[in-house]
């Protein structure tokens, strides 16, 4: 049988349109399947299984399964782009835009943890395939912008929009984990992204001291 001979289609398989290649189909089959059981799901055998051809099928495409796991990123980074891009408003504040882009990236991991975890996976970066670094790292030079523009005085942007996407990235896992639900007691993210920026970026209101906003939600226990 040809490697990429359609076969009997399995149960949970994806259904392509008719006019959908089979790289398209690999691709989108990837992106169902990490979005609906994580990025360790993703084998090659898994997502020729589920698209409906031989396991060898996707080699024709994708010499190796990082460049496949790479495809399925190229997707979740196109996603977030177009997500920040919506939510930065050009006009607002650097701290403002900061906080908008911000929320934005712990909503994208809150709706798509498997994809974010396939997405900044070190091995997929370092590799440089398909040009993901190409995607990525405009999205932090743009947040280093900002933070240049929001903290004029600091000596190195660079380093400390880094420090501040550390956070970010920290408060992003540790809530998908339920970390940080059971060592704050807190419902809902918002505090800890605000007393994060003040961290990072001073109290908006120039004050001293933590904000206010960053107390758990639901008080102290």
């Amino acid at each position: 049988m040809p490697a990429d001979a359609p076969q009997h289609r399995p149960e949970g398989a994806s259904s392509a349109a008719p006019e959908e290649t089979l790289r398209d189909r690999l691709v989108r089959t990837g992106v169902e399947l990490v979005d609906a059981e994580g990025a360790q799901a993703l084998t090659l055998r898994e997502i020729a299984r589920r698209a409906g051809v031989s396991h060898g099928a996707p080699r024709r495409h994708f010499p190796t399964h990082l460049d496949l796991l790479s495809a399925i990123a190229r997707e979740g980074f196109a996603e977030l782009g177009a997500r920040v891009t919506e939510a930065d408003d050009p006009a607002g504040a650097p701290r403002a835009r900061i906080e908008a882009l911000a929320r934005c990236y712990l909503d994208f991991v809150r709706e798509r943890g498997g994809m974010y975890e396939l997405m900044f996976r070190h091995d997929l970066l370092e590799s440089g395939r398909l040009g993901l670094r190409d995607l990525s790292l405009p999205l932090f030079a743009h947040l280093t912008d900002l933070v240049a523009a929001a903290r004029p005085a600091t000596a190195d942007p660079v380093a400390a929009t880094g420090a501040l996407w550390a956070n970010l990235h920290g408060i992003a896992q540790l809530w998908r984990w339920g970390s940080l639900r059971l060592a704050t007691g807190a419902e809902d993210p918002a505090p800890l992204l605000a007393a994060a920026l003040d961290a990072h970026l001073g109290r908006a209101d120039g004050a001293a001291g933590p904000s206010a906003s960053a107390a758990p939600a639901g008080g102290a226990r």
